[in-house]
């Protein structure tokens, strides 16, 4: 008699992360108002650095040498859509709608910046500002009036509803409010070209088998990238899954200067 067959096994690598990304979702209602773009602006207007500014300034420092490496490992956003995949596994066509993401960024920024002003410039830093013992459901809401699962269960369905109606991390290409930053930052980067962590393919191992670019969870034409040997790309988030599932070993991590 023979035996079942097993499900095939993620390799650690993405054992690991994917189980990052499911803790930092499962910690996301204790986490989400140090990644809050409405508490930032209220501090803001009070001349105060609040959590959720020191959280994305170290997203854009940490993108200078690790690009996106939070998006593919630990962000809540990303292991909330993984959740939707076996709904809705088909690649999203993520450049069509990129621009969505800055559109909603750059007023964001520019309100920012008019509040600081009008402040008199920062002032003071409260990383626990407006966050009950640091913890985000203790709180009663960023106004003291609405519950804080209110915005909670906005940013659910918002994540959610995306990637189950267009495909594979469609909010991290359109909605999310974080990316810009990391972008920047690798952009800056790639500019000076100093020692980084990126991805580099030897085009010649290469069998085009396309597996890459099927389990790219950004939807990225990753053959055509390693047939031309730059893996440069704005929407990769470094998670490792075309270096895991290459068999012919054409892809690979590697911190320098490139």
């Amino acid at each position: 008699m023979s035996k079942p067959l097993q499900p095939k096994q993620l390799p650690l690598r993405q054992r690991i992360r994917v189980g990052l990304l499911y803790l930092s979702f499962l910690l996301f209602p204790a986490t989400l108002y140090y990644f809050s773009p409405i508490l930032i602006v209220k501090s803001s207007a009070e001349g105060v650095i609040n959590g959720s500014f020191i959280a994305f300034a170290l997203m854009f420092i940490s993108s200078l040498f690790v690009g996106r490496l939070w998006c593919g490992w630990a962000c809540p956003g990303a292991g909330l859509q993984d959740f939707a995949l076996p709904i809705n596994s088909r690649p999203t066509p993520g450049g069509k709608f990129n621009w969505v993401k800055w559109f909603i960024w750059t007023p964001w920024m520019i309100a920012i910046a008019v509040f600081v002003i009008r402040a008199g410039g920062y002032q003071r830093v409260e990383p626990l500002y407006e966050i009950t013992h640091g913890v985000t459901f203790l709180n009663s809401g960023a106004s003291g009036s609405e519950p804080w699962f209110i915005a909670y269960y906005i940013v659910i369905a918002l994540f959610a509803g995306l990637a189950v109606l267009f495909g594979r991390r469609a909010g991290c290409h359109t909605i999310c409010w974080m990316a810009p930053f990391m972008i920047l930052g690798r952009k800056l980067r790639n500019v000076f070209k100093w020692p980084s962590l990126r991805l580099v393919a030897a085009p010649e191992q290469c069998s085009d088998c396309q597996v890459c670019g099927r389990d790219c969870p950004m939807s990225l034409d990753v053959p055509a990238m390693v047939q031309r040997g730059d893996m440069e790309n704005s929407d990769c988030i470094l998670c490792g899954k075309c270096v895991d599932s290459c068999a012919k070993h054409a892809i690979h991590y590697s911190f320098s200067k490139g």
